[in-house]
């Protein structure tokens, strides 16, 4: 029998076990051949459903496929979420990239406050791709759910491959399968061709997309990093954790000795220094809620499950808080991994002690201010 794959995700269609990856209804099989649309199961109900199941596929997996790009001549481009860097970086990509360009991709541009200059978050990027070890031949910002840039993004692709193949790379969540949704869109002008959802892991093996010269654009699944909040979340509260709109900051004028909760999923202490203004950049939908630092551990407690949520009953294992100190004497932004970020007006002068809380295995960071 002819090996048949899910166009969705790209994994090989098999009808025996409905356990394993890519099983798919004998029905189903002759259905799709026939429409030229087939999809696995799971792809299916993702679609129709927005129900989704555990990816199959272990780090060794995803490391053998970072390989397989290091080992070719290709262009690479490295998707990452705008909204969250910190988690959308492939840890040692430029290792695995072995001398391949690197264009860096900067999705969820829209999400961002539209006051914010495309020129700034250009060298931002650059100034955080070369921390960690990549040296990108260009930077570019897009948005594949209003479909910012993908014209720009097709004509940059085209001039920097020189008619080599094309690796897509990028963490799970990044938005990568929707930009490249967006790029068959503007080609060929097939819409949703490959399953996107906002949940981790959604493409199971490398999808490939023929350009006339006869090379390849290859989609590879998303890596997973395990210290994403989305790891650790129920799948109807992934919508407080993945911004579908322009994020509207907040800021709150605190005293040290004041702590802000970031519903149940994380906390910021302001433990010393002036008074001042913290901007806060979350989701829409995500509550904050001002308490004194003091009785700070009994009122999460107390409160976490109800006026502080989510996490919710469905998140019954969610890990404990752990927190992380740090002193800031600039402006600076500290990150809660895959959640959000608070802007801090530190100085030299007026240097400040803060606190950030996160999930145990959650990173929090800090990072020059984006904005």
């Amino acid at each position: 029998m002819e090996e048949l794959f899910c166009i969705g995700c790209g994994v090989k269609i098999q009808t025996e076990n409905k356990e394993e990856i890519g099983f798919t209804p004998q029905a189903a099989v002759t259905k799709g051949l026939e429409t030229g649309e087939l999809y696995c199961q799971r792809c299916f109900r993702l679609r129709h459903y927005n129900e989704i199941s555990d990816v199959q596929m272990s780090d060794d997996d995803f490391l053998k496929l970072l390989h397989e790009v290091g080992e070719s001549d290709a262009l690479v481009v490295n998707v990452v979420d705008i909204f969250d860097f910190n988690g959308s970086v492939i840890p040692g990509l430029s290792r695995f990239v072995a001398g391949n360009d690197v264009l860096l991709v900067g999705n969820k541009k829209d999400i961002l406050p539209k006051s914010t200059k495309d020129s700034k978050v250009n060298q931002w990027l650059l100034e955080r791709a070369h921390e960690e070890g990549l040296r990108p031949i260009d930077v570019m910002l897009t948005s594949a759910q209003n479909n910012y840039a993908i014209k720009d993004l097709i004509a940059s692709i085209d001039k920097l491959r020189r008619g080599r193949d094309v690796y897509v790379v990028g963490v799970t969540n990044v938005g990568k399968s929707t930009l490249i949704n967006a790029i068959i869109q503007e080609i060929s002008g097939n819409k949703n061709i490959i399953t996107t959802s906002r949940f981790p892991g959604t493409t199971l093996d490398k999808i490939e997309i023929p350009l006339e010269d006869g090379t390849y654009i290859f989609d590879t699944p998303g890596i997973i990093h395990r210290h994403q909040m989305a790891h650790y979340l129920s799948a109807k509260n992934l919508k407080y954790i993945s911004p579908k709109k322009e994020i509207k900051p907040k800021t709150y004028q605190l005293n040290p000795g004041q702590t802000l909760f970031l519903a149940g999923l994380g906390r910021f202490d302001f433990i010393s220094g002036l008074k001042q203004g913290f901007t806060a950049y979350f989701d829409n939908n995500l509550t904050l809620h001002r308490t004194k630092l003091e009785g700070a551990d009994a009122f999460y407690h107390k409160h976490r499950g109800s006026l502080l949520t989510p996490p919710d009953n469905e998140n019954r294992d969610f890990p404990e808080l752990i927190s992380y100190e740090f002193f800031i004497d600039s402006k600076m932004d500290l990150v809660f991994s895959g959640l959000g970020w608070i802007c801090i007006n530190g100085s030299k002068e007026n240097p400040v002690k803060i606190a950030g809380w996160a999930p145990k295995g959650v990173a929090v960071v800090t990072r020059k201010a984006i904005i």
